[in-house]
């Protein structure tokens, strides 16, 4: 599996609008075939920068997004025509910066291109599975009902961020309160017993000497700490964006009890709400999961699935093929299997879904029950460490002094 990379192209939609904007592909091949695929005529393809937004624009993102497709269904039900309906919509969302963007969708859209076609030269605002889904849409000429679908895979993949975001506040921040206790120790209070041990140093228990060493050195090589942190973790991160590193990483997580399953569960409920929605929309299955394969995080299942998708091209059937992989969890290929049978894969994948969703909310209940005691008591212990450690040496010191008058 090798790196993907950023291109930035120029090019002209088939009524000779305009285009450009950044995508990644593999390569160059792959990225003409992509823009091709858009319908654009290429004029100018160069290396470029990864498409992305400022960080405010990202998070305000998938909020945009699901607003704005959650209302242009309604109004094109009521029966406007879709640029009015477009205009309306974006008019409604505050966030400015996602309606600067925004514009642009608006502009394609009144110059002639489909909403697909423009949802994809968003790609700040708009997955590639989301456009895929309103293509769909446009074929059947049924977009209003595509869009609809949309907007309730958004709305359960906002929930599910939702559930993931809340249930790890407590632990977090917990963490963060511990280091900051414990610094606080190591840099005021030890440092008020540390002058009484000057003379007596050779003589100190071997935890003494390790608090008071670790108290100085926070204290007086805190540059050096920080820039040591800072170049392990951009190695780390360099590191990380290699494949088979990321891949190592991704597979070594998947075998941590607790989280290894969680993380398992929560990819396969996004898999399920986006490829449920592709299928239900239209989308054919091979090109539905190579979609929504994007979805998935982890880069083991993400491979897994890659290769089933190769096969469903090739002919190839869905839940067997996964279930040799052994990524997805028993119950997931459960579900697969019984609506490949019985033809009605979308409704089974919605179930699965759905039970997912209800079962990682249990299993981050479950985390996080264990989570928090677990840093209370190592919290606890560190203290309990540090004071014993000065509480030893202070009478060791004291003994010392008894025998020598």
């Amino acid at each position: 599996m090798s790196d993907r990379r950023a291109f930035r192209y120029r090019a002209v939609h088939g009524g000779g609008a305009p285009a450009q904007g950044d995508l990644v592909a593999d390569d160059e091949a792959g990225a003409m075939a992509a823009l091709r695929q858009r319908g654009l005529l290429v004029l100018e393809l160069s290396p470029g920068t990864a498409p992305a937004a400022a960080p405010a624009m990202r998070r305000a993102a998938p909020q945009a997004a699901l607003q704005l497709v959650g209302e242009l269904a309604v109004l094109l039900k009521a029966g406007l025509p879709l640029d009015r309906a477009l205009a309306l919509a974006i008019d409604n969302i505050e966030d400015r910066k996602a309606t600067t963007a925004l514009a642009g969708l608006l502009a394609a859209v009144r110059e002639g291109a489909p909403l697909s076609r423009a949802m994809r030269d968003q790609p700040a605002l708009f997955s590639a599975a989301d456009a895929a889904m309103a293509e769909a849409g446009e074929a059947g000429g049924r977009l209003a009902d595509a869009l609809e679908r949309l907007s309730a895979m958004l709305e359960q993949a906002a929930a599910l961020r939702r559930t993931i975001g809340t249930a790890l506040i407590y632990p977090v921040a917990l963490l963060v309160i511990a280091i900051g206790v414990i610094a606080l120790m190591l840099l005021f209070v030890v440092p008020q017993f540390e002058h009484l041990f000057d003379t007596t140093q050779g003589t100190l228990p071997p935890a003494s000497m390790a608090v008071i060493g670790a108290s100085r050195l926070l204290r007086n090589d805190w540059p050096w700490l920080l820039a040591g942190i800072a170049a392990l973790a951009f190695g780390l991160a360099r590191a990380g964006r290699a494949p088979g590193a990321r891949l190592m990483r991704d597979r070594l997580v998947l075998r941590i009890p607790l989280l290894g399953e969680l993380v398992r569960r929560i990819d396969t409920a996004r898999l399920a709400h986006t490829l449920g929605a592709l299928v239900e929309g239209g989308v054919p299955l091979p090109q539905a999961l190579a979609l929504a394969r994007r979805t998935v995080s982890n880069g083991v299942i993400g491979a897994a699935l890659d290769t089933v998708a190769q096969g469903l091209r090739e002919g190839g059937g869905l839940a067997a093929p996964l279930a040799s992989s052994g990524v997805l969890p028993r119950m997931a290929i459960a579900f697969l299997r019984t609506g490949e049978e019985s033809s009605q894969l979308a409704l089974m994948l919605g179930r699965l879904a759905h039970v997912l969703d209800r079962d990682v909310r249990t299993r981050l209940e479950r985390l996080v029950a264990i989570l928090t005691p677990a840093i209370t008591v190592i919290l606890g212990a560190t203290i309990a460490g540090i004071i014993a450690a000065i509480m030893s040496a202070i009478l060791g010191f004291n003994d010392l002094a008894v025998a020598n008058p």
